[in-house]
Order: structure tokens, then C-alpha cells, then sequence
């Protein structure tokens, strides 16, 4: 293989177009703004594309270097996306913990909004697929600091335009 077919960002980019996750057009965004594209994590509905994503989320990860040791995926689609991407680091040999929350908190078994490993002195990685307003990502950004856990980056798929490849960020003080 050559060196541009083995990059994440290409990588990313051919998958997110076979898998019609990325789409081009006009679009209503959540945050009200039109964008000229869209995209659509939802369409990574196989185990293949999913591990395919995950395997160039993983890349993205480990080229921006930040230290981590617990996974977060906000709900809903973040949910998928961690637990791919746990899978696809405990293949590369490193076994991390998962956690992630719901939207309503359980009031029956064990309760509560938070699922998987204990966040608490953890530098936890969020895994999401977009960034459109930023509320989910503030509302994770709360749960993990109220959990105990240290928010160490934050991983999302696309950026603007033509940055649109799995990005991995420390989050900024303030953010919360």
C-alpha cells in the first residue's frame, strides 16, 4: 500500500464517502447554521465500517499524543463509537475501560446516568462524532469532572472543511 492510502485522513475520508456518511449539500445544522455538508455517523452501521472508523479514530488518537486511560462516549452516538474504538485498542494490545452515560437517569438496579468503568481519578478520552454546538461535549465535559475523572482530549471525526478527519484535542479551560 502507498503512504496516502495508509494515512488516517485518507483513510477516513474514502470510508466516510463509501459508507455515505458524508454527504454534500445544504443542511440545517442543530445549531441552526447551514453547512454545505453533513455527516452522518449513523451510516458506519456495519462491524466492518465500524471497526474501519475506529481503527483511523485510533490513529488520530495516538498521532496527537495525549495521555489518556479511559474512554467516555457521550450518548447517543458516542456510545458506539468509544466501544469500537475500546475494541480496536484492546486489538492494537491495549485493554482500556469504557464508560458512558444516558440521556434519563435510571431509577431502578443500580441507578443513575453513568454506565462502565469508575471515572474517578481517571484522564478520560471523549469520543464523539461531531461538534456542532457543543453542548453534548459540555455535558460530558460536566459529568466526567462531577464523576471525579480529568477530562485529557477529546476525539471527533470531522472538522471544517478540508480538515474533515478524525481530530484529537485537550480540552480548553473554561470549556466545562
Amino acid at each position: 500500500m502507498d503512504a496516502a492510502h495508509n494515512d488516517h485522513r485518507t483513510r477516513f475520508l474514502q470510508l466516510a464517502l463509501r459508507a455515505d456518511a458524508l454527504r454534500f449539500g445544504e443542511f440545517t445544522l442543530k445549531s441552526g447554521r447551514t453547512s454545505p455538508y453533513f455527516f452522518n455517523a449513523g451510516h458506519f452501521h456495519s462491524g466492518a465500517t465500524l471497526a474501519e472508523l475506529a481503527a483511523c479514530y485510533a490513529d488520530a488518537v495516538d498521532a496527537a499524543g495525549l495521555p489518556f486511560d479511559l474512554l467516555f462516549g457521550p450518548a447517543y452516538k458516542g456510545i458506539p463509537l468509544a466501544t469500537a474504538l475500546a475494541c480496536e485498542y484492546a486489538r492494537r494490545g491495549r485493554d482500556l475501560p469504557l464508560a458512558f452515560n444516558r440521556k434519563e437517569a435510571k431509577a431502578h438496579g443500580e441507578g443513575g446516568t453513568l454506565i462502565g468503568a469508575p471515572l474517578a481519578g481517571r484522564k478520560v478520552l471523549i469520543v464523539d462524532d461531531v461538534i456542532t454546538a457543543g453542548t453534548a461535549i459540555r455535558e460530558a465535559l460536566d459529568i466526567i469532572v462531577a464523576a471525579g475523572g480529568i477530562p485529557a482530549g477529546i476525539v471527533i471525526a470531522p472538522g471544517p472543511l478540508p480538515d474533515y478527519v478524525p481530530v484529537c484535542t485537550a480540552p480548553t479551560k473554561g470549556a466545562g
